[in-house]
């Protein structure tokens, strides 16, 4: 097993409405066959099963949108707090000594350019771990020349300002790096979809003494169910499916754009 399920791919989510609806069918079809097996009386409770399985799902589909949707929210904010962090430490820079400042500017450019490399090379795995390496990389040089440089006589003044910028600024990276790996256990998605398609079971063995299929009722089930679990794992991983955070990146884009 992978260590995450990931979004579901247009296939993935055209099959798991299929199985919804096959699961419905089959419903029917047993309770068809089962009800002419067993009396009105020994079938008593049965709704009370239902009741609490149907509920269960809700609650566990509640709980996952509730809990992705947080976690969405915590991902955009951090992307808007590694841009000011980086945009505080940038404006820093002129605390230094001018004939200091050239080549930390030079090398907050390059920093800038991989933290976009990062976010902007998923899904691919071994691209974006290339990029963080490189950024981390110049995360040490950008240190190192930063205190070598506000260790100097006339370089107090930025030592007070700029290093807890620079701090602040390399610590939000392991947070955005934490946040972009942070999700439920994998165990949590699949009971999601295996209580999905029983609890579809079991509304077509409900739906089993009608004589004709309620195609309407039928269909809105399958589609609530199959969009419901769609996104909430489309929500967990904003970065490969359809519900995208693009859009926040373009403040990053834009502080490089004015890094002159």
């Amino acid at each position: 097993m992978t260590e995450f399920l990931g979004p579901l791919s247009v296939w993935s989510t055209l099959v798991l409405f299929a199985a919804v609806f096959g699961c419905i069918e089959l419903g029917r079809f047993l309770g068809r066959w089962r009800r002419a097996a067993y009396s009105e009386q020994e079938r008593a409770g049965t709704g009370v099963v239902e009741g609490a399985l149907f509920a269960f799902v809700g609650l566990l589909l509640a709980f996952s949108f509730a809990g992705a949707m947080q976690r969405w929210d915590v991902r955009r904010d951090l992307v808007v707090s590694e841009t000011n962090a980086i945009g505080t430490a940038w404006l820093r820079i002129d605390l230094l000594p001018a004939e200091s400042q050239p080549k930390l500017r030079e090398l907050f450019r390059a920093y800038t350019d991989a933290r976009i490399s990062v976010f902007e090379s998923l899904p691919d795995l071994p691209a974006v771990q290339a990029e963080i390496a490189r950024a981390n990389s110049l995360q040490g040089e950008i240190w190192a020349y930063a205190v070598a440089e506000c260790l100097r006589p006339d370089g107090e003044k930025a030592r007070v300002l700029l290093l807890p910028a620079l701090n602040e600024m390399i610590d939000i990276t392991t947070t955005r790096t934490m946040s972009l790996m942070s999700h439920p256990p994998v165990v949590i998605h699949w009971l999601l979809i295996s209580l999905v398609l029983v609890s579809s079971l079991m509304a077509g063995f409900a739906m089993s003494p009608t004589k004709t299929q309620r195609w309407l009722h039928v269909l809105a089930f399958t589609t609530v169910m199959t969009a419901g679990v769609y996104i909430v794992l489309d929500l967990e991983y904003p970065r490969t499916g359809l519900i995208r955070l693009e859009w926040v990146d373009q403040f990053m884009i834009e502080l490089r754009q004015s890094m002159k």
